[in-house]
């Protein structure tokens, strides 16, 4: 009976201090991030640039990158841009070729186009930014994806947060544009800033396992000392196994940007198979990690979760373990807290309806978790790109 009693409590009281502790975390960067904006605006004045790249990999995406093009017109900050063509049989190709017309016009000559004719890669995004990265000129690499959209003052921003000659990577927040109405599409913003709280409160405890690849800005000195992109082991997650590897060499630091302006959105998708199939690929990247740290964190982090959901249909024989479920809900409570209190400006707003549909998707968030770590485990393979990532 004791131990019956140590568990459920246990269990419920773990989680909420785990999760006040993440909480912690991201409060941490988000100091963090204040001061590195006031030292780069001392010392640059708002005029010296660092010089940079801008790697986007690009296959098929003619009809989602049409916004991104745009604003990558609008940047003020004169970096090179270098897209990768991975082996595109759509409208791809025009579009690039246009779109550097169009920045020589405005003045930006540094974009150019690498084609690629055949990919071996495992992981064919990995080894098309390999590419990239290889004939990159700046001595830091910005990346994002064909399916997002940028701020003006984007490049800026991030360039910004690298003046810390100690700071190695950082990532930005990413958030899902709402592109309809109901229920799936409010979920995937939800989904998407809760990712990043969990992603940031780890960096701001000194635990960075993960990041998103299509806001990530690194040095190329944390880069090389981290044995370079190609000794980044192949993964679904390419962009959490850059961090770790970072991470891991304990020569250059990580932070998280927990102010909006570097905030990049991306395209939601259309249909839940797709969704699923994204977010089992995000999680079994996390589950199966090749960094045992982070391996560790996101598996504790998902069982935790995933016990207390299996709790609830158990509670009509077993009531006595309300505290499981009781925990997770109270811990989703904190991350609406967390998510509204610093990006209430990238989240779909709107009437009662609206904050009706936030409360369901607080409660539906670690019911999916759980199905995707059921998945995960169950080694679930899971289609990206045209591939099967097993």
């Amino acid at each position: 009976m004791i131990l019956y009693d140590i568990f459920r409590y246990g269990h419920g009281i773990f989680f909420v201090a785990l999760q006040t502790a993440l909480m912690f975390g991201f409060f941490l960067e988000w100091i963090r991030d204040r001061k590195a904006v006031r030292r780069s605006c001392d010392q640059t004045g708002g005029g010296e640039e660092i010089n940079l790249s801008v790697i986007i990999p690009i296959h098929n995406e003619s009809r989602r990158m049409g916004g991104l093009l745009d604003s990558l017109l609008l940047q003020d900050y004169p970096a090179e841009i270098i897209f990768v063509d991975d082996r595109s049989t759509d409208e791809s190709p025009a579009m690039l070729a246009q779109f550097v017309s169009d920045a020589a016009r405005r003045g930006m000559n540094n974009c150019r186009i690498i084609t690629l004719k055949e990919n071996p890669g495992v992981n064919r995004k990995q080894f098309a930014l390999s590419r990239g990265i290889s004939e990159a000129r700046g001595d830091f690499l910005l990346f994002t994806d064909g399916d997002c959209e940028v701020p003006p003052g984007w490049i800026r921003a991030m360039a910004g947060r690298m003046t810390n000659p100690k700071t190695g990577a950082a990532i930005g927040p990413v958030f899902k544009k709402k592109q309809g109405r109901g229920f799936f599409q409010l979920y995937q913003c939800y989904d998407h800033a809760v990712r990043y709280n969990y992603l940031a409160g780890a960096i701001g405890l000194g635990a960075a396992g993960g990041g998103f690849g299509n806001n990530l800005i690194l040095s190329r000195k944390a880069l090389d000392a981290a044995g370079g992109y190609d000794a980044i082991p192949p993964s679904p997650t390419e962009d959490a196994a850059l961090i770790s590897q970072i991470r891991k060499g304990g020569e250059f630091q990580v932070r998280a940007i927990a102010l909006p302006d570097a905030a990049v959105f991306t395209a939601s998708e259309k249909t839940w198979r797709s969704f699923i199939n994204q977010t089992l690929r995000w999680n079994n990247g996390g589950l199966f990690s090749p960094e045992a740290l982070t391996r560790f964190n996101y598996n504790l982090l998902m069982l935790v979760i995933s016990t207390g959901i299996l709790a609830v249909p158990l509670l009509p024989f077993f009531p006595g373990l309300w505290p499981l479920p009781a925990g997770v809900f109270i811990v989703m409570l904190e991350n609406t807290i967390g998510a509204f209190g610093l990006f209430r400006t990238k989240l779909p707003g709107g009437g009662l309806l609206t904050k009706l549909g936030y409360f369901f998707t607080l409660l539906f968030m670690p019911v999916y978790l759980t199905l995707m770590t059921l998945m995960g485990y169950c080694k679930i393979n899971v289609e990206w790109k045209g591939d099967i990532l097993s």
